[in-house]
């Protein structure tokens, strides 16, 4: 792990550098998790709220920073999500105890996994002389916290199910699939798809579950986005492509079948994990 600041730029710049034995997509994952990020912000004594638990561009986050860790008092930010991919994720801070904070992690492929870069920049409003007494402290206990925490969920991570979502596209629009259980989730829509079973490969899973669910004949062709965590395990994103000579999709085990166009992705209220990849499918539908 290494860390830096640099005082030469025009604007105070914290940097952390450290290696999470993870796949590149499993930890840009853990980090647009809300969970993952409460808690690694809990470690460093602030508080973190979002109204979704994996974040996609645009999304707010709110925040209680504590200044001083010796002081009870807590000050009200707020950050907006700008990137996420599985080779950077941005964030930005619109309202806060400074005048600007932009917080930019790259994840880049290592040997013994992933590297990840946190850089911060931020305008101070402190002074010379109270900056880094202050703000960068905080800084570094935060990311410190959060590569402490990155480390102890890619663990859980590995040992996590992995289940398969499918989006299958066709002529410039995906198929989206309507649930009908459970309850909690019964009308809303999803990309189809399943669990991966025991010695199968996450293709073969893709195939077999889209001819279960909708008599289709696929064949998967790469994988769409980050990782995303949800309460089931792991859930990754694969597209897929009809067959020549498969069967129309039909909602054999949904209550509907629909093909969206990029400008039909908004108007569907869509399952909270498959909302996260909307601007993913929308990169490749085009927009």
């Amino acid at each position: 792990m290494t860390a830096g600041l640099c005082d030469d730029h025009a604007v105070p710049v914290e940097q952390l550098s450290y290696v999470v034995a993870a796949p590149r997509r499993t930890v840009a994952g853990l980090l647009r998790d809300s969970e993952v990020a409460a808690a690694a912000l809990a470690r460093a004594g602030h508080g973190y709220a979002s109204d979704v638990r994996l974040l996609a561009p645009g999304d707010r986050v709110r925040l209680r920073v504590r200044v001083l860790a010796r002081m009870p008092l807590t000050l009200p930010g707020e950050t907006v999500v700008e990137e996420v991919t599985p080779a950077r994720f941005a964030t930005s801070l619109v309202r806060g105890p400074v005048p600007e904070l932009t917080h930019v992690t790259t994840l880049e492929v290592a040997a013994a996994g992933t590297r990840v870069t946190d850089t911060l920049t931020w305008r101070a409003p402190f002074g010379p002389l109270a900056d880094p007494l202050v703000l960068r402290p905080l800084l570094r206990g935060v990311l410190g916290a959060r590569a402490a925490e990155l480390a102890e969920r890619v663990g859980v991570a590995a040992g996590a199910r992995i289940v398969v979502a499918t989006a299958l596209v066709r002529d410039g629009r995906v198929l989206a699939a309507q649930r009908t259980r459970p309850a909690a989730l019964a009308g809303r829509w999803e990309l189809p798809g399943g669990s991966v079973e025991t010695g199968e490969s996450e293709d073969a899973a893709v195939a077999r579950e889209l001819r279960e669910e909708l008599g289709a004949d696929v064949v998967a062709c790469g994988r769409l986005g980050t990782d995303l965590p949800i309460d089931a395990g792991l859930l990754r994103v694969h597209l897929a492509r009809l067959r020549p000579g498969s069967a129309e999709p039909a909602a054999l085990e949904h209550a509907a079948v629909r093909w969206v166009d990029a400008a039909g992705l908004a108007t569907l209220d869509w399952v909270d994990a498959d909302r996260a990849v909307l601007p993913d499918l929308c990169a490749v539908l085009g927009t």
